[in-house]
């Protein structure tokens, strides 16, 4: 699974050479616990950081929440809290639903921290000195929840939300500190141009130069009668605008611990970032307001900015009013972290929208792990006992005759594996390794191994078992970065002492990590004569809850 890497701007050569790979989840806003489409995006940036770490890079996994802005203010304020004392109380659902998916971020970025504040007012000075940031008025519609300025012609009648329809904007006319993103115009052009894969997918990259061509207008970055923010450094009357302060959230999370929060500091070691794994209807701010902000500041781009699509449930829209909503944590309690996340992950092409429906999921989740995977673990776990005496068949994979189906299909399948993980097409990497598994059943019943047992074919049981427990221990493998608990009970059982969680780290370069663990992507490394585990069931058929 070392496939070259096929997103860098300046070559499609880089892999192995690269020695840091940073991936951001949004910064959740944090008026309310963390929802399905929080957790969604969040259990994807965790898959693609598990790969990139089975790659052996040096990963850095960006998460956290934004606590400014006027819905968090207003929210507080109904509920009789401070601003300061209900984030506290709001911040830790993200930290424990992240646990339970078993997400292992490297750090968790709160945007009322101190170091954050530094980040934020040298970044202004920055672009203030550059002449990039003016005082100006600032009329139109304001959507609250999106803490944004609407155009007339994005809103529906009345003048509600797109985004959220049941919510009207509010007419503003205030003083505001404006950024010069017309300025920029050109160069996002340019950018856009020259750097294709900077937006995905295409539908999403299409959206935004479809806006950009409409002509881009200066946005505010600042508001006046809002306590919730960091003041304007040249203006303390004024909040800073929750988006201009929210995006450098990214740069503070890269500061190490202990050290003075500077941008020369942040910047150091992990940037620029590799890539922003976002929500759909953020994209505007993280693919034209973003990369115009640090153009301003004269600092390099991200690489890659990948907007998801929206979840349905049952095939509608969700939302509280209607009571169509999941609750992620019940889900996990319900089912546990591998199901969830290889349901979202193998069921949903990232990026387009998907819907969750849980007859489904639980049709899915029994069909490919406990039956087509666990089931062909198992029943040739038990013939391995039987007919091998516990062991892996002492044979290696050199012994594998190059036209049996199984080696042929596993051959290349580490490269192409790789090449979905490193396009974000977590739901191929799924087909695929499941393809292996699917010719693995029909290669055993074709094979019949117990009649070749009985004919005194000795030889030919052990490269059938081999060739099964090999194609097996491959796709644990290759799943692992989105089943790890599974891929751990698959190694285990093959006598492996391989704990797939123990696989975070992020280390400063490439030396500091060994490198062996990098040939499992390969077909044919079982240990001949390896003493196996017992045969356990590896996943447990789900069933559907019992309602009243």
């Amino acid at each position: 699974m070392n496939s070259d890497h096929p997103n860098r701007a300046s070559t499609d050569q880089h892999s192995l050479e690269q020695q840091t790979f940073t991936v951001t989840t949004p910064l959740y806003y944090a008026n309310a616990l963390p929802h399905i489409g929080s957790a969604y995006t969040t259990i994807a940036a965790d898959v693609i950081a598990r790969f990139h770490r089975l790659q052996n890079h040096a990963v850095l996994m960006i998460t956290g929440t934004d606590e400014h802005g006027q819905k968090i203010q207003r929210t507080a304020e109904s509920l009789g809290r401070d601003p300061q004392s209900y984030c506290d109380e709001i911040v830790p659902g993200f930290t424990h639903l992240w646990h339970q998916l078993n997400i292992q971020y490297d750090r968790f970025i709160r945007t009322t921290a101190s170091p954050h504040h530094a980040i934020v007012k040298e970044f202004f000075y920055r672009v203030w000195d550059r002449g990039d940031i003016y005082l100006g008025q600032q009329k139109g519609w304001y959507c609250v929840a999106c803490e944004e300025f609407k155009e007339e012609r994005d809103l529906l009648e009345q003048h509600h939300c797109a985004i959220h329809p049941k919510r009207q904007a509010e007419w503003r006319d205030e003083q505001n500190y404006f950024f010069r993103l017309s300025n920029y115009q050109e160069r996002l052009e340019a950018l856009y141009q020259e750097q294709p894969n900077f937006i995905q997918p295409d539908i999403r990259r299409n959206e935004v130069l479809s806006f950009v061509s409409q002509g881009l207008r200066d946005f505010s970055i600042s508001r006046v009668g809002l306590e919730c923010g960091f003041p304007v450094p040249i203006d303390p009357s004024h909040t800073i605008y929750v988006w201009f302060d929210a995006l450098l959230g990214y740069i503070t999370a890269l500061l190490d611990p202990d050290v003075e929060p500077t941008l020369e500091n942040a910047l150091a070691k992990w940037y620029p970032i590799n890539l922003h794994l976002i929500g759909k209807d953020i994209l505007r701010f993280h693919a034209v307001y973003w990369p115009a902000m640090l153009m301003a500041a004269e600092l390099p781009l991200p690489q890659r900015v990948f907007g998801h699509g929206f979840l349905t449930k049952d095939g509608v829209k969700m939302g509280k009013s209607s009571g169509n909503t999941i609750d992620p944590v019940q889900l996990v309690d319900r089912y546990g972290s591998d199901a969830v996340r290889y349901y979202f992950m193998k069921e949903i092409e990232f990026g387009r929208d998907g819907d969750f429906n849980e007859t489904r999921f639980i049709h899915i989740l029994n069909a490919d792990l406990a039956n087509d995977l666990g089931n062909l673990l198992n029943r040739t776990l038990k013939m391995a006992y039987r007919y091998c005496e516990g062991r892996v068949p002492n044979i290696s994979g050199a012994d594998i005759p190059d036209d049996n189906v199984l080696k042929a299909i596993g051959a290349d399948l580490g490269d192409r594996v790789a090449r979905h993980y490193y396009a974000l097409a977590f739901h191929q990497v799924g087909d695929a390794a499941l393809s292996l598994i699917k010719m693995g059943n029909k290669f055993v019943d074709d094979q019949a191994p117990w009649a070749l047992y009985k004919q005194g074919e000795q030889q030919a049981v052990e490269q059938v078992i081999y060739a099964v427990l090999e194609s097996v221990r491959l796709v644990a493998y290759l799943l692992s970065p989105i089943v790890p608990n599974l891929s751990n009970a698959i190694y285990q059982q093959l006598g492996f002492a391989v704990d797939f969680n123990a696989q975070h780290r992020h280390p400063q370069t490439l030396s500091d990590v060994s490198t062996p663990f990098v040939i499992h992507a390969n077909w044919g490394i079982l240990p001949a004569n390896q003493a196996l585990g017992d045969p356990q069931p590896i996943f447990q058929r789900l069933e559907l809850p019992i309602t009243a």
